[in-house]
């Protein structure tokens, strides 16, 4: 067998099993990506040195890089930007920060910072290049903040969407940082305005591709072996990165901008997981193992001068985010803000990417950059499991969903006064010429008047602020364009009231969720008939259905049977990501898996407060 592909075979192998041996010995603090860096160490240079490099290893692991590259500019979620003027109470009774605001105040300070211990180390005689050391020390890794964030419980809570915003805004400005570090350090010395080619190029993409988007024959072309969407996204990726490569930048940029280009055009979550499952199935991993492959630690730790370093870059990198972080002192306690100044410690992709970068211009030299990575594996294992031994368990609480109804009428006014008020804040806004129906228009609701149901007026009073739009007004043409309208506003859970089939379609295809009183009533009608005690499951509030996210770490990967379940409760179903799972006592539970439940309502608390927090 050919040497090269030899050892892609084994770099294959390893990248299979490294997931499983976390599994197997319930490995849950280390990301998975910090464990292929692992295995690569252990069968590359530093350790058993199985693998000998060549053509298929080369060009698999650079897609691999540019891949990762367009990935991380997919993770950015620039709905995150939208300021809401809405004022929220803590728990401590202060009023919460502008999120936005507050988190680019403390990014600039973070990135001020950065740029001060940058010149330290060059005045210390440990680096040369200023801007490189800038990007290394004021980057944050989304890749470890959103999964942390999660499994925490806290990402859509205040904080946890501060966390996420710092992080956002340091993975664009330092991957443009790198850009300008490649420009100025590079060949093409001078010809940074070329750059700027690059982003024009990539608006007018973004403006071909909003208008050709929901076109019918895309559509039309997105099923079976055509697969238009991810043909289109492919080439995307590899005209940017050509382009880039052309224009004197690095491939990774190119890459970059795809990925927050097919981010702002909000593609379908199936088509983000199929690009997930690409991406981390197969390109992704290569990469990691042969970053570990070509780390060489004895060189790197008989060199005093970057053992030195090591301490001092982890040391810079928690001083760039303890002191900035500490500006939400003046909201939170101080458990909460040291634990997310933990967090945003981590570093990795764009270290990752600078360091390789910096190493083929010979910025620096191969130890040098093995450095770099070797902090940034080390950031990315000790600062998650800080943040989760500080940050305060009853910050993990996320705050109530509001659920706005758009017309008031003999379904949206009783379900608004139904739901549970713990956790769900309703609100009803109707138009004035409009009457509630007759039999309840009598009883005192929290109704909201409205002139119209014009968009403009809609969003002036605040009725698209919110978690679950549920619209039932009398014309459900209005309904569906209201529906649609909400989804492009990045609400996350739209509910339209549509009787026409003909309206049901377009409105699936924008992920907008349909109700039907026709449908429902014919279905439970014929549920009453057929099968009455299935039907009284759903009337019975003793012994309902009930839906429970699993949250909590601690019983990740535990079979049922192993779960401590307490009282009359039984496990109908589980739901993963779009598996609809029948579970048996060898099922085993993981985090965000979605589990339907019947029992009495005390036994079910009881197991919601266990696995959600």
């Amino acid at each position: 067998m050919d040497e090269s592909l030899l050892s892609l075979v084994i770099v294959l192998i390893f990248a299979f099993l490294t997931p499983i041996v976390l599994d197997r010995f319930r490995i849950s603090f280390m990301p998975v990506v910090i464990a292929e860096i692992i295995m690569g160490l252990i069968i590359g240079k530093s350790g058993f040195d199985l693998i000998r490099g060549g053509s298929w290893l080369d060009i698999l692991s650079t897609l691999g890089f540019i891949f990762l590259m367009f990935l991380s500019g997919l993770e950015i979620d620039f709905s995150a930007f939208r300021s809401s003027n809405k004022k929220i109470k803590l728990a401590n009774g202060k009023t919460e920060p502008n999120r936005l605001g507050i988190s680019i105040l403390i990014f600039s300070a973070i990135f001020i910072l950065s740029v001060g211990l940058s010149y330290l180390f060059v005045w210390m005689g440990l680096i040369d290049n200023i801007v490189l050391m800038t990007v290394i020390i004021s980057t944050i890794s989304l890749g470890v903040v959103v999964p942390t964030l999660k499994e925490a419980n806290i990402m859509k809570t205040g904080i946890g969407q501060i966390i996420l915003l710092i992080a956002v805004i340091a993975d664009l400005v330092t991957m443009i940082l790198l850009a300008v570090f490649v420009s100025i350090s590079g060949d093409s010395q001078g010809n940074m305005w070329l750059i700027l080619i690059l982003f024009v190029a990539g608006i007018l993409l973004y403006f071909v591709g909003r208008r050709f988007k929901n076109r019918p024959i895309i559509e039309r072309l997105s099923t079976g072996t055509v697969q238009i969407g991810t043909r289109a996204i492919f080439t995307l990726i590899i005209v940017l990165v050509a382009l880039s490569e052309t224009l004197g930048a690095e491939n990774i940029l190119g890459a970059f901008l795809a990925g927050t280009l097919v981010s702002l055009l909000n593609p379908k979550p199936e088509m983000v997981r199929q690009l997930d499952s690409f991406g981390y199935g197969f390109l992704i991993p290569i990469f990691f193992v042969m970053v570990g492959v070509d780390l060489d630690l004895w060189s790197l730790l008989s060199n005093k001068k970057l053992l030195l370093l090591i301490p001092l870059l982890l040391i810079a990198l928690l001083i760039s985010k303890i002191i900035p972080v500490f500006i939400l002192k003046k909201w939170y306690d101080t458990k909460t803000v040291l634990a997310s100044a933990f967090l945003l410690t981590s570093t990795l992709s764009v270290v990752i990417a600078a360091a390789k970068i910096a190493e083929r211009m010979e910025v620096i030299t191969p130890e040098m950059s093995g450095t770099f990575i070797l902090v940034a594996v080390i950031s990315c294992i000790v600062t998650p499991i800080f943040f989760k031994k500080w940050f305060p368990k009853e910050n993990g609480f996320e705050p109530k969903q509001k659920v706005t109804f758009i017309g008031a009428n003999q379904i949206t006014l009783p379900v608004s006064k139904q739901l549970d008020k713990e956790l769900f804040e309703a609100a009803v806004f109707h138009k004035k010429m409009e009457k509630p129906d007759s039999h309840i228009s009598d009883t005192v609701f929290n109704i909201t008047e409205l002139p119209n149901y014009n968009e403009a007026e809609l969003e002036n009073a605040g009725v698209f602020e919110t978690d679950i739009l549920f619209i039932s007004t009398g014309d459900e043409e209005l309904n569906a364009t209201l529906a649609i309208h909400a989804k492009e506003l990045g609400i996350e859970r739209v509910i339209a009231r549509i009787e026409s089939p003909d309206l049901t379609a377009p409105l699936k295809e924008h992920e907008v969720e349909v109700f039907s009183t026709l449908l429902s009533t014919k279905a439970f009608v014929t549920a009453l008939i057929e099968s009455p005690n299935i039907a009284d499951i759903f009337t019975n509030q003793e012994t309902a259905l009930y839906e429970i996210e699993m949250r909590n770490p601690n019983y990740h990967n535990m079979k049922l049977r192993e779960f401590p379940f307490v009282g009359d409760l039984i496990v109908v179903r589980i739901f993963r990501d779009n598996e609809s799972l029948v579970p048996h006592g060898d099922s085993r539970l993981k985090i965000e898996d979605r589990l339907i439940v019947t029992g009495t309502r005390e036994f079910v608390d009881d197991l919601m407060r266990e696995i959600q927090f």
